[in-house]
């Protein structure tokens, strides 16, 4: 797996440098005091100084002994002390991968337990504390602002020609799958037995009957372009008036008669259709080819293309407008929401019974993923950029560590010399 550098330095990082340079000088500071009292403490017993000298020397060399075990115990954890590449040094770069599994195995056995995720979900009481918080209308226009920027990105992620293909592969696909006779026969059927089809008549017989009466000019002039040459024009006249007048009596009647002819055999031919297209394999083979045709034409999928364009910008342009009736919706729903979580006991119980669930299903059945982002980011780290940056996170704390080593041998220097002087 190819090794990626870490992000680069962070304000954080810098400040913990800085730190962890502060820590590094004192600790060694330690050490030097060791050193030097050391050296004094020779000096001083080389010339017959007394007995504290004994005392000085005893300290600081064991002061010096554990700041120094110390500091290689340390810097062994992130590289080989002194660059000697001594056995068991440079502990985090050589062995990262194998800490990024133990912590990715420390967390799941330790924190995504489903019993205990399940315990922590539960006692959030997550849906009465989300009602509580969107019952204020700042919270709930947060909300419905957060849901339509949401709403947004995910239009704008989404590609046009990857959005018709999926509606041309779902969408007209299972529309063309199915022949469209039978169940448009049906419905057609039952529509016509229960009368359903008489608003429609007659919205045809009231539109028929203004038109015929808007428009006499138009039914005299058919008549009189249709007499013959040589008629009168007196006699032409005469006819296109009486023409207009049956036709006009002859559209009112449609309209005022339920039971007239016309609207008879306008019955009686959406009931044949309707057996047609049910049962007659010439009428649902003809209408199958007209749907194949509809539905291959390249102005079919320019029209799907362009009803998602115009969809999909509407939609954008609805959720960057607070006053749109889409954000107005989402409060309204938000509202909804909160009344629902703070004063329905049963609702709250079912959706915490359900974030429950769901919380211990997930730490159940994929701890295991989870954790192994982990150990795969760890595995991916380079060995030597990891080092450094835990060392940043956490040396300034390690080199406490040296100070007590110095601090702890000089203590200890002391007390065995006083047992040495007191028994031997």
């Amino acid at each position: 797996m190819a090794r990626t550098g870490l992000a680069a330095p962070t304000a954080a990082d810098i400040t913990n440098a800085r730190a962890l340079r502060r820590m590094k000088i004192v600790a060694t500071s330690f050490l030097l005091v060791a050193a030097i009292c050391y050296v004094l403490s020779q000096i001083a017993l080389s010339r017959d100084a007394g007995a504290w000298a004994g005392y000085l020397r005893a300290a600081s060399e064991a002061g010096m002994v554990g700041g120094l075990a110390d500091w290689f115990a340390v810097t062994a954890l992130f590289r080989h002390p002194l660059g000697i590449p001594i056995p068991h040094t440079a502990l985090i770069p050589r062995r990262k991968d194998q800490l990024g599994e133990s912590l990715g195995g420390f967390v799941g056995d330790n924190f995504l337990d489903p019993e205990l995720v399940g315990e922590k979900v539960a006692s959030a009481h997550i849906p009465e504390r989300a009602g509580q918080w969107l019952l204020e209308p700042e919270n709930r226009r947060r909300a419905s602002g957060q849901a339509a920027k949401a709403i947004r990105a995910a239009l704008e992620v989404l590609r046009d020609e990857d959005a018709v293909g999926l509606i041309e592969r779902t969408l007209v696909a299972r529309i063309s799958e199915p022949e469209w006779g039978p169940p448009l026969g049906k419905v057609l059927g039952e529509m016509v037995a229960e009368g359903r089809q008489e608003p429609v008549v007659q919205l045809l017989a009231d539109r028929t009957l203004e038109w015929v009466e808007r428009n006499p000019e138009t039914i005299e002039y058919w008549v009189t372009e249709k007499a013959p040459t040589w008629a009168p024009q007196l006699v032409n006249e005469l006819v296109a008036e009486r023409a207009y007048s049956e036709v006009l009596q002859w559209a009112r009647a449609i309209k005022e008669d339920p039971h007239h002819s016309v609207r008879v055999a306008l019955t009686n031919f959406l009931t044949q259709l309707s057996r047609d297209l049910q049962y007659d394999p010439d009428t649902i083979s003809r209408l199958e080819g007209f749907k194949a045709d509809l539905l291959s034409r390249p102005a079919t999928r320019e029209a799907i293309a362009s009803a998602w364009v115009s969809a999909k910008n509407a939609f954008i342009s609805a959720t960057e407008d607070s006053s749109s009736e889409l954000r107005g919706k989402l409060d309204e729903l938000a509202e909804r929401l909160a009344d629902n979580l703070v004063s329905d006991s049963k609702m709250r119980a079912s959706v915490d019974d359900y974030l429950v669930r769901t919380a211990s299903f997930v730490a159940s059945n994929y701890a295991g993923e989870i954790t192994s982002i982990i150990s795969e980011t760890v595995e991916r780290w380079d060995a030597h950029e990891a080092s450094r940056k835990i060392e940043l996170l956490a040396g300034k704390d390690l080199q406490f560590i040296r100070i007590n080593g110095t601090v702890v041998g000089a203590l200890a220097g002391i007390v065995i010399h006083v047992f040495t002087e007191l028994i031997f």
